[in-house]
């Protein structure tokens, strides 16, 4: 029996709603989903791959990232594991600024700093940077979004909170990063340059984690593009009760799970796998075929 031939036409790729430039590349929000590559410049990694002091190495992952179909890569000097001791902003750039003045010459892909503080942002963006990644969506330092408007790059808001208390939790994590984005248009970002991100394993507990991915498409209603992080994360292991090193396939189901509900990007530690995952479905869920 003959398979079907390739959809054609409006069948081959989904409506782009909007695009945002990041470093000089235009990022057609709804046409495939992109990945962001994973590079943790700390001692203290919860994922294990910490670079810090080894610029030569961020170098090689950021490389090998590219070739394996990144489209982007983020950079984090201090962790956000749980229960992470906080570094000072000198710190902080001690570990940072070095990696990018090394990535920013020598790969292609548009480079974001993972960091909530405005005077660590300002640096790394003269360092090279082209987006910042804000774990905290302003509620740590809200003058980041003035950097960021100065700058006219892009700002990823991310829900966070201190605890896990929620009096409703999709419902406040919509009104959470409502207000974000509101103080990040008021400070002068374009809405264009707002990237939103549930926070999947920040502020929740990992039954209140499923609850998120299960209902991710609520997010939408936000109207901006959707980032989202599970990377080898928490809530892989209290699931499949396995260390960090063994959640791949927890990582692929999450990935697979979060573009079928909406994702427009993901963040991800092990690049060329799960680009093999989001292709394959944005052939499903967006129509999406390479080129010929």
């Amino acid at each position: 029996m003959r398979e079907e031939g390739p959809p054609t036409g409006s069948e081959t790729s989904r409506e782009v709603t909007s695009v945002t430039t990041i470093g000089g590349t235009g990022f057609r929000w709804g046409e495939r989903t992109y990945i962001m590559g994973v590079i943790n410049v700390t001692p203290d990694s919860f994922s294990g791959d910490g670079v810090a002091g080894r610029p030569q190495d961020a170098l090689e992952q950021a490389l090998a990232f590219e070739a394996e179909g990144a489209d982007l890569i983020d950079v984090g000097a201090e962790s956000t594991r749980p229960g992470h001791t906080p570094i000072s902003d000198e710190e902080e750039l001690k570990r940072l600024l070095p990696v990018l003045e090394m990535l920013a010459p020598r790969v292609k892909l548009p480079l974001s700093v993972d960091t909530y503080k405005a005077t660590v942002a300002r640096r790394a963006l003269e360092a090279g940077a082209s987006m910042v990644n804000d774990v905290w969506g302003l509620k740590a330092d809200p003058d980041l979004a003035r950097v960021a408007a100065e700058r006219g790059v892009p700002l990823v808001l991310m829900h966070n909170q201190h605890g896990t208390d929620y009096r409703d939790l999709m419902g406040d994590i919509l009104a959470s990063l409502r207000g974000s984005a509101g103080r990040a248009l008021e400070a002068g970002v374009l809405r264009e340059n707002i990237i939103v991100d549930p926070g999947i394993g920040f502020g929740k507990t990992p039954r209140q984690n499923l609850v998120v991915l299960r209902r991710l498409r609520e997010l939408r209603s936000l109207g901006y593009p959707l980032l989202v992080g599970t990377s080898r994360k928490s809530v892989i292991g209290y699931v499949l009760d396995l260390p960090v090193e063994e959640r791949l396939e927890g990582t692929a189901a999450t990935v697979a799970l979060s573009i079928a509900e909406g994702a427009d990007m993901v963040r991800v530690h092990d690049v060329k796998a799960m680009v093999r995952v989001a292709r394959m479905c944005d052939a499903i869920v967006r129509g999406w075929l390479p080129r010929p």
